[in-house]
This record gives structure tokens, sequence and C-alpha cells, in this order.
């Protein structure tokens, strides 16, 4: 065996388990930064839809009587329609919607993608529960 090519068993077996034990002390800490992702962006969900319901107020002296208000104005108060389907791991659902006021939940979608779930309310007061 003068022209030893390749690599021996030990040697793959050794490179695999290195990979592997990388990848179990790496993945939590991409799952944490992913869940810290999604609920900084289900906030700024939360605060520019609060904003368009502030700027739909200023405009019409009340709060819109749907959400669908907001995207089917010219030019819209709010450009994507968050309330039909989750977005970053987070569903967007109002929970009171009145003239003079409203109250907007963000909840997770799964424990994978969030572990708060945040309201706006009107005002713009954004709290996490």
């Amino acid at each position: 065996m003068k022209n030893k090519i390749g690599f021996t068993l030990v040697e793959i077996m050794i490179v695999v388990a290195i990979v592997a034990l990388l990848a179990t002390i790496a993945m939590p800490n991409l799952i944490k930064a992913r869940i810290q992702a999604n609920e900084t962006s289900a906030q700024a969900t939360l605060r520019t839809i609060s904003s368009s319901m502030e700027n739909y107020y200023a405009l019409n002296n009340v709060y819109p009587p749907n959400t669908t208000s907001l995207n089917g104005a010219t030019p819209p108060y709010l450009s994507t329609d968050f309330f039909s389907a989750g977005r970053n791991g987070y569903s967007y659902t109002v929970t009171v919607l009145s003239a003079y006021s409203y109250f907007i939940t963000a909840v997770p979608i799964s424990s994978n993608t969030g572990t708060h779930s945040y309201t706006i309310a009107t005002g713009a007061v954004l709290e996490a529960f």
C-alpha cells in the first residue's frame, strides 16, 4: 500500500462527530436568534398597524370599521394585509375595533417562532404578555 489514497473509516467518523458536536452547540443559539428576530418583527408590525390606525383616525375622526379599510384606501394606510395570514412566525388578530378604540394582538404561531405575545391598543400602547 505505497499509494494510500482516501480516508479511513475512523477518520471520517471523527470528522462527522466533530461536525455533529458543533451543530448541537450552534443550533440553540440560532433558534434563539430567530425567535428574537420574530419578536422584534411582531412589535414593529404592531407599531405599523397602530400608525395606520392613528393616521386613519386623524383624517376621518373615527377608526376604520374593519381592517380592509386600511388596505383598500387610495393610497392605502397599510400596504400589507397582516391579518389574513401569519407573518414572521406571528399571527395578528383584531380583538376590538370600534369607532373610537382598537385592540390588536400578535400571537406566536408556534413555540419555535416566538415566546411572547404582544398587544397594541388605542393610542399606540404596546404591551407584552
